[in-house]
């Protein structure tokens, strides 16, 4: 099932779209308080102005101390006509010498040496830009700072700040734009590989699996390379099943024909003595289809497990002595001499214990029914760095010769049975899977081996 998600192109470009907002309001905000700094420094430098030129009008004649407001002071504050303008003297017993005597702002004569000082403060109800300065009169009746203080409202100022702002705004959400634009097309420009990928894909036939030779960026290299991968994967899966579909089909249609061939002798002979031979013939043709099927779906399990199963730490000698176990009834009425040799303690590999028993039964099948006349031995043993299997019995082998040959799938010792031909080739797969291998060995004291060496689990 395939979970539809919003598209590539249009999560990148919502996210780089929200973070150009977020960069777009971070301006806003910088440049509305970079406004309002900006007017609030060409204002207050026109108050200032104004407030020295009343304090330089402050005189004493040693009785009282006077003060004469210039006109050109207030005129300079007329530059901004929709303000209002409230100011006040006072001496330096805080006497009021000129003025709006509501002018409740604070005076700290301990700071007037330091020069003008500018707060914000309210008055009548509305906010205010206040500068407080002051001039020394030594003279007086009593010695000390007369203060001016020279109080206007804000309406200039935050009528400056805003088409500062604006202007400022106009410039930000242009550029956001423009940048909003050119990421929508470096996006689609960056995502054209993926769709040059699924151009190529969509274009494929269904068994076309070979790997994409297509020019990527570095950045969904690895993407490519996982797509690869996993076709080849694939591939392999589809190669096993295409070979286990025509092994099948070769053969298990000789037999099958061989077992029709023999029903209709047998539904057409009257003779007993002859019909029970057919029967005879029939039953072994059954048992042997059956034990050709049984070992191509093991076959196929065990290439499958050598493929999807993770190994984990398992004792093949335990493994070893339950499929002897089981294996015993294979004997029938024979005698045959059966043991197992190993240690007690645990002989630990890493593996598959399925497909490690199919390996070993088809083992000890194969001596059982077409080696060991008298005698089969399972041993399990510890060789440095490796976990030892063989299976012994005391007939004449296989040749040397073709001791290679007998690996492959379907190809059968000399004189082998209908049906053999899989159980030596699953032995051999299993232990490439396991990281081991198999090895035949003709032992002049005790018969013939097949020898299974795997890595001891402490090793791996």
């Amino acid at each position: 099932m395939i979970l539809r998600t919003p598209s590539l192109f249009l999560r990148l470009v919502t996210v780089l779209g929200l973070v150009l907002a977020a960069g777009a309001g971070l301006l806003l905000a910088t440049a509305w308080t970079s406004a309002r700094l900006a007017a609030d420094q060409a204002y207050d430098r026109l108050l200032v102005g104004a407030a020295l030129q009343i304090a330089e009008t402050i005189a004493s004649d040693g009785r009282e101390i006077t003060v004469d407001p210039p006109f050109s002071a207030f005129e300079t504050l007329g530059l901004a006509p929709r303000d209002r303008i409230f100011y006040k003297v006072v001496d330096p017993a805080d006497a009021l010498l000129t003025g709006s005597a509501d002018l409740a702002v604070p005076v700290d004569r301990s700071r007037l040496a330091e020069g003008p000082l500018l707060l914000d403060a309210a008055h009548r109800g509305e906010p205010v830009r206040v500068v407080v300065t002051g001039r020394y009169v030594p003279d007086g009746p009593k010695p000390g700072w007369a203060a001016v203080v020279l109080a206007q409202t804000r309406e200039a100022r935050s009528a400056l700040a805003g088409d500062l702002t604006a202007q400022a705004s106009l410039l930000v959400l242009t550029m956001t734009v423009l940048a909003l634009a050119a990421v929508t097309v470096a996006v689609r420009a960056a995502l054209r590989p993926l769709a040059a990928i699924e151009g190529v894909l969509a274009g494929r036939g269904p068994n076309d699996l070979d790997p994409l030779d297509v020019a990527v960026p570095r950045e969904i290299h690895l993407l490519v390379t996982s797509i690869n991968h996993f076709m080849g994967r694939l591939s392999g899966h589809m190669a096993i099943m295409r070979r286990f579909i025509a092994d099948a089909a070769h053969q298990i249609r000789t037999p099958l024909a061989a077992l029709s061939a023999q029903i209709d002798l047998l539904s057409s002979e009257a003779d007993a003595v002859r019909q029970r031979a057919l029967v005879a013939r029939v039953q072994e043709r059954s048992a042997e289809l059956g034990r050709l099927t049984n070992q191509l779906l093991n076959h196929a399990m065990v290439i499958h497990r050598a493929r999807a199963v993770a190994l984990a730490p398992v004792d093949i000698g335990a493994i070893a002595r339950r499929t002897l176990i089981d294996a015993i009834p294979l004997a029938g009425e024979r005698v045959l001499d059966i043991g197992y040799e190993g240690p007690e303690e645990p002989l630990p590999i890493h593996g598959d214990p399925i497909a490690l028993r199919e390996a070993l039964a088809n083992l000890i099948h194969n001596a059982i029914k077409h080696g060991a006349p008298g005698r089969l031995t399972v041993r399990a043993r510890r060789e440095p760095g490796r976990i030892v299997v063989e299976v012994v019995d005391d007939g004449a082998g296989i040749p040397a010769a073709e001791w290679k040959r007998v690996r492959e799938p379907f190809q059968a010792a000399t004189g082998g049975a209908i049906g053999s031909g899989l159980g030596l080739a699953i032995a051999a797969e299993v232990a490439a899977a396991h990281r081991g291998e198999m090895r035949f060995e003709t032992r002049s004291h005790e018969g013939f081996a097949v020898v299974l060496s795997f890595p001891a689990a402490e090793a791996a």
